[in-house]
């Protein structure tokens, strides 16, 4: 996929170098090379995407947050706390 990503990048630096102006130039690889590139990228990575997201541990709803209820997590005392003097 990276090999199809990195040719048109190669023809559509070609183009712009062909341009008679900046200005053109720079419209050619933004509507040539980048936005077509980016939707190849996204439409192409979406199984990966989606093995990736399901490889990750799905969060529990239980109202835990890290193995530990919210309550607990409230109710913890911050030992760094500034005193009430400092």
């Amino acid at each position: 996929m990276y090999i199809i990503a990195i040719a048109w990048l190669y023809v559509v630096l070609m183009m712009a170098v062909t341009e008679h102006s900046i200005v053109a130039a720079v419209l050619t690889v933004l509507f040539y090379g980048v936005a077509p590139l980016a939707l190849f990228l996204w439409i192409f990575g979406t199984p990966a995407r989606r093995r990736a997201a399901a490889r990750r541990p799905q969060p529990e709803e239980d109202g835990s947050v890290m193995g530990e209820t919210v309550d607990e997590v409230v109710d913890q005392h911050d030992a760094a706390d500034a005193q009430r003097n400092q």
